[in-house]
């Protein structure tokens, strides 16, 4: 077998030290590897079988000495799975003798050959997109921007006799979005979030009222003077759960996912917020507060509590999607930007050493108690994969899986 097909192959590097109470050279310790192993483990395992079938590769040995000893490194490439990988490699420390000399070898790490080449392919990738990005011409651009706006337009669906834009989830959803117009619906579908509708004025159709007491609602207006009017009117006629707004001076069409996740996260229970800003005058004010109150303990029987969104969740879920099949996961900030990718093999310690606002774990795998431990230690927010195996969750702690 040529170098060059053993890289195509391998799937793992088994890293392993020796230490030798001699002078011993590098057939030796080969001879030792293949010789002290023989028929310790099964058929399957036979290094010498292993190695004639092309599922090992060539034993690579780096021997030092120094005063009458030697030390060196010894890597292994496997093309095995996982655990004949693992098996294979616990089985190099039963060595005692290398030569004629005393020896020890122990394993370091089991590298994998796959996330290393993943890593290469995405700092490749970002290389690619950066050139493609800055050789589009404006011409080009508005092209893209035309297919895009058409996928949107050709996704949006249409609620009540009044057919006013909406998300495709607007009919099966226990959670709407009320928003003002369609420029915003467009953009929230952009970014996955399809259960929204728009009021399509200041003038907020009877439909959305009646709509609003039947599904857990949130008001997502602008944050200028005509978000002020819609939502006034929207509390007059409609029963809304919720209420969250776009930053000062911006429109929910125009905001960024991360901007648009954070106001859905910040959102707060309408009794909460009109305690907080003067949007009605003080008599309907008081009367909203009752009605708000007595509807949301109606709809939870609890006290009211920030609670994350239907859409937030399907986002997850989508992001957990793409890592299927990869053995990887990512830490994710408050706005779900992902910090950093991991290897599930290290997901634990990753976590373990976790610094800064991470706030989400994606990964492909499932959830036991021993990462939810360490997860709710480090104040993670939310736990995010495909299976859970828990017995105890923290209440700091969030689990979402596509079981």
């Amino acid at each position: 077998m040529g170098k060059g097909e053993e890289l195509t192959t391998t799937k793992y590097l088994i890293h392993a030290q020796i230490n030798a109470n001699g002078i011993v050279e590098k057939p030796d310790v080969v001879g030792a590897v293949f010789g002290q192993t023989e028929g310790l483990l099964s058929n399957d395992l036979d290094l010498r079988e292993l190695q004639r079938t092309g599922r090992i590769g060539r034993i690579q040995v780096n021997i030092r000495s120094n005063s009458g000893r030697a030390k060196g490194d010894i890597v292994i490439p496997s093309s095995l799975d996982r655990v004949e990988t693992a098996i294979l490699a616990a089985s190099l420390e039963t060595i005692n003798r290398v030569g004629p000399c005393e020896a020890e070898i122990q394993t370091l790490k089991v590298e994998d050959v796959r996330a290393v080449k993943r890593e290469q392919v995405v700092n490749r990738a970002k290389e690619i997109y950066k050139n493609m990005v800055e050789s589009v011409g404006p011409a080009s651009m508005k092209m893209i921007e035309e297919v895009r706006e058409a996928m949107r337009i050709h996704e949006i669906s249409e609620y009540g006799d009044d057919r006013l834009p909406a998300g495709p989830s607007i009919h099966t959803s226990d959670a709407i979005i009320v928003v003002e117009g369609r420029s915003d619906v467009l953009n929230l579908l952009k970014y996955g979030i399809k259960n929204t509708v728009a009021v399509e004025g200041v003038s907020v159709p009877q439909s959305i009222g009646e709509l609003s007491k039947k599904r857990t609602t949130t008001a997502f207006v602008d944050g200028d003077r005509g978000g002020e009017l819609i939502l006034k009117e929207l509390l007059q006629i409609g029963d809304v759960d919720y209420i969250t707004r776009a930053p000062q001076g911006k429109e929910v069409e125009d905001l960024e996912k991360d901007e648009v996740l954070i106001a859905l996260r910040d959102k707060v229970p309408t009794a909460q917020f009109l305690a907080n800003h003067n949007i009605l005058s003080e008599s309907n004010n008081n009367k909203s507060n009752k009605k708000q109150q007595k509807h949301h303990n109606k709809k939870y029987n609890k006290e009211p509590e920030v609670e994350i969104e239907d859409d937030e969740i399907s986002l997850m879920k989508d992001m957990l999607k793409e890592f299927e099949g990869t053995g990887c996961g990512a830490i994710l900030d408050e706005a779900l930007n992902i910090t950093k990718e991991v290897s599930i093999e290290d997901i634990y310690e990753e976590i373990k050493n976790i610094e800064g606002n991470a706030n989400t774990v994606i990964f492909d795998g499932i959830i036991s108690q021993r990462l939810v431990d360490v997860a709710s230690q480090k104040e993670i927010k939310k736990l995010v994969a495909f299976r859970s195996n828990i017995v105890k969750k923290p209440q700091n702690l969030k689990i979402i899986t596509i079981e």
